[in-house]
């Protein structure tokens, strides 16, 4: 991306178009990918371009629910995924996008529930001694 350590609104935007056009180039995993990106930017919950384009948890959940019997693009394992992600989160706001990533991984768990396998990490779990915080999901 062309912002450099730059995370501001315009950041945030790119990562939301770039999340779009890969899940229309039918890449539904590099789509996700974007979706962290965006989630990763240095943004206060109020600040104004969360009010046109709020946090994408919604986009997240609906890439999940289309792609998650793989006919439209390699999606991998988003659970896993989220969960080593909200476990090696660091640099500024780390807490926040940690929260972001655990709310992600819950939602990730609750569409993909009984469609696939998409298992935890278990050895990571056991080795780390890795605690998932429990949290209320939308829907």
């Amino acid at each position: 991306m062309r912002h450099g350590v730059d995370r501001s609104a315009a950041f945030y935007l790119d990562a939301l178009a770039f999340a779009q056009g890969h899940w229309l180039a039918g890449k539904p995993a590099q789509a996700i990918l974007q979706l962290n990106k965006a989630f990763s930017a240095d943004l206060r919950d109020d600040d104004p371009v969360l009010k046109k384009w709020p946090w994408p948890y919604a986009a997240l959940e609906w890439i999940l629910e289309h792609a998650a019997d793989g006919t439209v693009g390699f999606l991998g394992n988003p659970v896993r995924h989220f969960q080593h992600l909200a476990t090696r989160m660091s640099g500024p706001r780390r807490e926040e996008r940690i929260a972001r990533a655990w709310k992600c991984f819950h939602i990730a768990r609750r569409v993909l529930r009984g469609r696939g396998d998409f298992p935890l990490d278990g050895r990571q779990i056991a080795r780390e001694g890795i605690f998932i915080p429990v949290r209320l999901c939308p829907k």
